[in-house]
């Protein structure tokens, strides 16, 4: 889960980063009010997970309560990238006399973290990367090992930070690396860390991507989630205890193991290309126990999407044999008749591996109009674009 601005600082805070003081409110009459509270010159900035708000008018000075509310009116409601702004962090402004950038990332490829610093901050990284790679220092962080303050001293020397700062950042770094681990983060950033014209270094802006997989460990985060942004049928999936995920297509995908239906997404995606750009709805994992409920709610899930147009249920029987897994499927929409939920939209179902015959005796005696049974992964990817092309 991405968090926004005021999240992370939230967090930093906690921790025992330096940030600058500040409020998050949904409305232009608070940001007044907050704006009177600091009573010094502010900063109305947009809450939104992208970048660039700056360029996009998202990020004003106000320099006093009245301001601060005609920015807010300004910034709330505002397109940036896609993403609607319905919230403003009002914080204190800070004076700045150098920026950098500092952050520590999951570096799946290497099974390790990768920590990143620059004294070229308050850009987009990426541009750092791209035209001064020199400029961007990358050491690779033992997961085990940590980040201790000689390991903090190592990123900093990489990076040539100034001497008269060196000590802060490194404390800076030590403290991030707490963030991380503490709260299961897989990305903590600092663009920009700053230092201020009396030498301090704050944390004038924060990104954290905190790993879903750690929920059961982190009760407060539940709170950080902003449902409001977030793609309802994603939310009721969750409430559901499904792995899913929402994507831009026609084809409902349900499968059981993630790498199956990774795989799915693919032949689908290319199959779809013969039948008019046809793609994959969603990555929905019912996991390896197909029962009649599971099965149903995903089901259920994929089917009241509006956009999909047909579904493609692949299914490999390993553990929960393919008969248990046909069973499920024929038990579903039987549920979901008795909830009073017809299915309509054609289901192609492929099945294979253990009883992977009675399965699909299974499924040819149920008689279900929706469904169709196919021979192979490639067959059915083809049938079902075909099928959602055709809806």
């Amino acid at each position: 889960m991405d968090l926004y601005e005021y999240q992370a600082k939230y967090l930093f805070d906690e921790h025992g980063v330096p940030v600058v003081p500040g409020e998050v409110c949904t409305s232009a009459q608070l940001a007044e009010e907050i704006a009177r509270k600091i009573g010094t010159t502010v900063v109305v900035k947009a809450q939104v997970k992208t970048g660039g708000r700056g360029k996009a008018g998202g990020v004003k000075l106000a320099d006093g309560p009245a301001q601060a509310h005609e920015h807010a009116e300004a910034i709330l409601g505002m397109d940036i990238k896609g993403h609607t702004v319905h919230k403003v962090l009002v914080t204190e402004a800070a004076e700045i006399a150098e920026e950098y950038y500092v952050s520590f990332l999951l570096d799946r490829a290497n099974r390790a973290f990768l920590a990143m610093a620059s004294v070229e901050g308050g850009v987009e990284i990426e541009e750092v990367a791209a035209t001064n790679p020199e400029a961007l220092a990358k050491i690779r962080v033992d997961a085990l090992e940590g980040v201790d303050r000689a390991k903090a001293d190592e990123i900093v020397a990489a990076a040539r930070f100034p001497q008269d700062v060196a000590d802060q950042v490194a404390e800076v770094l030590v403290t991030l690396w707490d963030v991380l681990v503490k709260e299961d983060a897989t990305l903590v950033e600092v663009n920009p860390l700053i230092k201020t014209p009396d030498g301090r270094i704050i944390a004038l802006d924060g990104k954290v991507t905190l790993d879903g997989n750690a929920d059961y460990r982190h009760a407060s985060h539940i709170d950080m989630v902003d449902e409001q942004a977030s793609d309802p049928i994603e939310l009721r999936a969750k409430e559901l205890d499904l792995n899913y995920v929402k994507l831009d297509g026609e084809v409902g995908i349900i499968g059981n193991g993630a790498g199956l239906v990774m795989s799915t997404l693919d032949v689908v995606a290319y199959a779809g290309e013969r039948h008019g750009d046809v793609r994959p709805a969603n990555f929905l994992d019912i996991g390896g126990g197909a029962s009649a409920d599971v099965m149903a709610n995903g089901l259920d899930i994929v089917l009241n999407d509006p956009s999909v147009k047909a579904v493609f249920v692949n299914v490999f029987g390993g553990i929960t044999a393919c008969d248990a897994v046909a069973n499920g499927i024929v038990g579903a929409l039987t549920m979901l008749a008795e909830r009073g939920e017809a299915v309509t939209k054609p289901i192609v179902c492929r099945i294979d591996g253990n009883n992977a015959e009675e399965g699909r005796r299974i499924l040819d005696e149920a008689e279900h109009e929706v469904i169709e049974l196919v021979g192979t992964m490639d067959e059915a990817a083809d049938r079902v674009a075909q099928l959602a092309a055709r809806n």
